[in-house]
């Protein structure tokens, strides 16, 4: 069996409890869901869901690249979001990000998020 090799990027939000970054096992990339932490302050970046769409997609960036991958290495993600009134400003921010490449992705609506957010965005990717 393949190692597991915990994540760690001080350029994205530190854990907010016992939980990595990301884990890698063997070729895979598994990241923890990202909120719209600042990494820097670690507050919530105020703002709508646009803007917390931004964040969120800097921060697993920032994951990814810190684990050897980056957004165009992305085979799925899950979105979590607050409310389906979002899902265009959501898709307009995600789509800037992934440009052509266009990972498998599930989207729910959920009653609450940590830290009260408005989007928290998790994803699988390849090294």
């Amino acid at each position: 069996m393949p190692d597991l090799t915990s994540v760690h990027t001080p350029a994205a939000p530190a854990a907010i409890g016992p939980y990595s970054q990301a884990m890698a096992v063997g070729e895979l990339i598994f990241t923890a869901g990202q909120i719209a932490l600042d990494p820097a302050s670690m507050e919530v970046v105020p703002g709508d869901v646009a803007t917390q769409t931004d964040r969120v997609l800097r921060n697993l960036s920032a994951i990814l690249e810190a684990a050897g991958s980056s957004l165009q290495r992305v085979v799925k993600t899950t979105v979590y979001l607050r409310s389906m009134n979002d899902f265009a400003a959501l898709n307009e921010v995600y789509g800037r990000h992934f440009g052509t490449h266009k990972p498998a992705r599930s989207t729910v609506e959920v009653a609450r998020l940590p830290r009260d957010v408005l989007v928290e965005i998790d994803a699988i990717a390849l090294r």
